[in-house]
């Protein structure tokens, strides 16, 4: 099998990312379909986009966050395979024309990516079994660089909307592989991550405080969903007594951005113990 325009489709879901989308976009190969979940709803970066990209449309949303904006994307495409990217990940001139020598003898896989060209920071996690001379099976794919294959997931069951940001691939990745699903790693493939580049850097303190409510929300949800609800509620008050005896810590050291942050992971994991949905959303 190969990729191709009439098969693969690529999604990115973008948050006041116009810093980096346009590298992103322009190191993708320019025949193939695109779709662009813009979750601030911005209109001038819509007509900016369709203006200059052929092949490429942007759908406009109200921050409906990553699980339920790669959704919308999967529903509007249509081709069998859609590739889901962070707008801060950028391909090479080779990276299209590798992953098809490596997949040329697959039959059928649920979850596959190119490898990081960062060996410090690995974008997969726990090597199973090497499938071919470039392909690698493993236990999760991180969800800034992660190819569906739609006819796998016969329900269209792709990615739980209860959570906003994090732990949606791996969640995804756990059904995938409790389905029997192939999830692989094409080692001759590289693609470059900028990492937690998504979103301008100017609003970096609210996002900050978004990103530690979403995480300790989604650790607890994710537990819960997995492991059941006792057991995530001891590690849950676990974690809620130390990140509050953090919080009380900063606010005696006077650190206002330390204790803000705590706040968020206590505020975060609370809301979630409690069942409420993930409802913080950055104020930018």
């Amino acid at each position: 099998m190969e990729f191709t325009r009439n098969n693969l489709t690529f999604i990115i879901v973008s948050f006041k990312s116009r810093k980096v989308i346009f590298n992103c976009l322009n190191s993708l190969p320019k025949d193939f379909p695109k779709i662009i979940i813009e979750n601030s709803s911005d209109k001038k970066l819509k007509k900016e986009i369709e203006q200059n990209y052929d092949h490429t449309k942007v759908i406009l949303s109200s921050n409906v966050g990553m699980g339920a904006g790669n959704n919308l994307g999967i529903l509007n495409s249509k081709t069998d395979f859609v590739y889901i990217l962070n707008p801060d990940v950028k391909f090479n001139a080779e990276t299209i024309n590798s992953l098809n020598h490596s997949i040329s003898n697959i039959k059928d896989f649920a979850l596959l990516s190119p490898i990081s060209d960062n060996i410090d920071y690995p974008n997969y996690k726990e090597e199973k079994d090497t499938i071919d001379t470039n392909l690698i099976s493993v236990a999760e794919i991180d969800g800034y660089s992660m190819i569906i294959n739609k006819n796998f997931f016969s329900d269209r069951d792709f990615f739980d909307e209860k959570f906003f940001m994090y732990l949606e691939n791996v969640d995804l990745c756990l059904r995938a592989k409790n389905q029997g699903g192939n999830l692989l790693i094409c080692t001759n493939s590289k693609i470059n991550h900028l990492g937690a580049k998504g979103v301008d850097e100017k609003f970096f303190e609210e996002v900050e405080l978004s990103r530690n409510w979403h995480w300790m929300w989604s650790k607890f949800y994710f537990d819960k969903k997995h492991k059941g609800f006792y057991l995530s509620l001891i590690m849950g008050i676990a974690s809620l007594l130390f990140n509050f005896l953090k919080y009380l810590v900063y606010i005696v050291r006077l650190n206002n951005h330390k204790k803000r942050i705590y706040f968020m992971r206590v505020s975060g994991l609370v809301n979630s113990i409690l069942g409420k949905k993930s409802f913080y959303r950055p104020k930018i």
